[in-house]
């Protein structure tokens, strides 16, 4: 069964990093593109960030452009989302997921930012 599992979230200081991983399983990881999203408390899930299958093209949504980047290791069956400068709007529940046939979501990792 495809699935992915999302790990890396903490608590973190505004202004500070945290690198969250993306490993997939069940499917042929370097076929799909992958994309980040996530869900603030009382707020709809978001689109934040995707890699496509190599990892040659990486798009941003304005929110995060210029603090995250994304890269994959595909012999890991890994995306990484390395997050800088974090906000305290950047306080959510992250999650991965493949494009095209998205899988049944997994529990996300929690990102807090706090001082």
């Amino acid at each position: 069964q495809a699935q992915l599992v999302e790990s890396g979230g903490g608590l973190v200081q505004p202004g500070g990093s945290l690198r969250l991983s993306c490993v997939g399983s069940g499917f042929i990881f370097n076929a799909y593109d992958i994309i980040w999203y996530r869900q603030a408390p009382g707020k709809e899930r978001e689109f934040i960030a995707s890699i496509d299958s190599v990892g040659k093209r990486r798009t941003y949504a304005d929110s995060v452009k210029g603090r995250f980047t994304q890269s994959r290791d595909n012999a890991k069956k890994t995306v990484y989302l390395q997050m800088n400068g974090l906000k305290p709007d950047d306080a959510a529940v992250y999650y991965c997921n493949k494009r095209p046939a998205p899988v049944s979501w997994g529990q996300g990792t929690q990102v807090t930012v706090s001082s």
